[in-house]
């Protein structure tokens, strides 16, 4: 197994900003795995937040046994493995998982999707994202989402009416919700549940504190929609302290250390009765390609990441009436790569 790399930064169209944080571009990692002649690719999106970053990101990579990966790949112990050179450095574990689920797709010849069982049929339409600006600019980032049928807009400050009123007067398309964790007030929140209820608003993410179980499944208890953890479940062992207090997950790629085990989060929450919408960080083609190929499996998908950069080194996958079209490419699809952006380890 030979590793080749690149540190990219992923430029925003627009600032994005969430309750707690704002930034204009994301430092992304892309690696190249090659293997008896086969080559995968895999993305790392190092959000400020997560706490990783180029540094960390190279670092880790160093610590890597490549020559222990060979095919057929037990994800389970390539997983644990990674886990224990490291805790955290969730987003440099999925590109690793993401690259050699790329290999494995094409040492098969069969697409990713196929690998994990979900039927295209069943691509749910993805949300675009709408940070926290001005009425002026969220009228401008409105218009950008043309082709979509899902709006999802980032709220969590003082003027959370304030956003919805500005949408309203330009869309009536459904609206996904993240609060980010901005909420501190359960009933304040429940009253603002049921307002944005009748604004067509169909799932709520975060809506208060991670750390605040009982007033989140208090909020759960009480309202007309949706509400899932996002920032509360990062991996799979998160998953056992969520059941009753949440209707569904965020799974995140960057978050679960990948597909396989962003795979076995959905079928966890499934088995608690609990829905799953697939989201991403700022991503370019390559982690949204990977995300696509779970997407079938859950009940909606939040991977726009392609579309709110302006300079993804990919091609951008195909989509019609809001959902996203598979090519029929073994691995994970993905179209457009450039040799010359990689440098050898």
């Amino acid at each position: 197994m030979k590793l080749a790399y690149t540190a990219y930064n992923l430029e925003l169209k627009h600032p994005f900003a969430i309750a707690k944080f704002s930034r204009t571009s994301t430092p992304v990692m892309l690696i190249r795995l090659s293997y008896e002649n086969i080559e995968g690719y895999g993305e790392a999106s190092m959000v400020p937040y997560m706490g990783e970053s180029e540094e960390t990101a190279v670092k880790f990579l160093k610590q890597v046994d490549w020559g222990r990966f060979v095919h057929p790949f037990n994800f389970e112990e390539i997983i644990a493995y990674l886990d224990s050179i490291e805790k955290g450095h969730p987003a440099i574990k999925a590109a690793i998982d993401i690259a050699l689920n790329d290999i494995n797709g094409k040492l098969l010849n069969k697409p990713c999707y196929e690998i994990y069982g979900a039927d295209p049929v069943k691509m749910p339409v993805t949300s675009y994202t709408i940070g926290i600006d001005t009425p002026e600019v969220i009228r401008e980032k409105v218009a950008d989402a043309k082709g979509f049928k899902v709006l999802k807009i980032k709220l969590g400050r003082d003027n959370d009416k304030e956003l919805i009123h500005t949408i309203r007067s330009v869309s009536d398309l459904p609206l996904y919700v993240d609060a980010n964790q901005g909420w501190a007030d359960k009933k304040q929140a429940i009253d603002m549940i049921y307002w944005l209820h009748d604004q067509g608003v169909q799932l709520i993410e975060q809506p208060m504190d991670k750390a605040d179980l009982d007033g989140n499944a208090w909020l759960t208890a009480r309202s007309p929609i949706p509400i899932l953890a996002d920032e509360a479940v990062q991996r799979l062992a998160d998953m056992d302290t969520l059941k009753g207090a949440y209707h569904g997950i965020n799974m995140k790629l960057m978050k679960s250390t990948g597909m396989y085990e962003g795979h076995q989060m959905i079928l966890k929450a499934k088995s608690f009765g609990m829905k799953v919408l697939i989201g991403c960080m700022s991503e370019t083609s390559c982690a949204t390609q990977a995300g696509m190929a779970l997407a079938p499996l859950c009940d909606w998908a939040d991977l726009d990441g392609p579309w709110l950069t302006s300079n993804n080194p990919f091609k951008a996958p195909a989509m019609l009436e809001g959902k996203y079209l598979f090519n029929q490419l073994p691995g994970l699809g993905l179209e457009g790569i450039k040799p010359s952006l990689f440098t050898s380890f």
